[in-house]
């Protein structure tokens, strides 16, 4: 997969933080009990937000490939930290006419997804300052 730059910069809010990929923006912030303006996602729900989109892009690509006749996949995830370990819950819901056999293949490939992927192997932060 290609690298991807994502460029952080002050918002407008206390702690507001506008994150860009390219065209596409959105905020970033710390709830308000934390000092910042609930004005946005806070950080930690942008990862659990990258898990749940793409396990449902994922497994839509790979039900268009197969021919399997998913019509949509709801992702819910929910993260925290439960005994030092921050730990992300995910379900899925299917909607269409799937066998319990395709169901099955559709949770074993929701597992290969690229974060899914990247978050539960060895991950490597290289911090430059300039």
């Amino acid at each position: 997969m290609a690298q991807t730059e994502i460029k952080v910069t002050k918002g407008a809010g206390k702690l507001q933080q506008i994150v860009s990929a390219g065209p596409h923006s959105l905020i970033a912030d710390a709830p308000s009990a934390f000092g910042g303006d609930d004005a946005g996602f806070v950080p930690h729900d942008l990862l659990a937000a990258a898990l749940g989109a793409c396990t449902a892009v994922t497994l839509n690509m790979y039900a268009g490939r197969k021919e399997i006749p998913l019509e949509k996949v709801d992702v819910t995830v929910v993260a925290g930290e439960q005994d030092g370990v921050y730990v992300f819950n995910r379900t899925l819901h299917y909607h269409g006419n799937l066998s319990a056999e395709q169901k099955d293949s559709l949770n074993k490939i929701a597992d290969k997804c690229p974060v899914h992927k990247a978050l539960s192997g060895e991950i490597k932060i290289v911090t430059q300052a300039n």
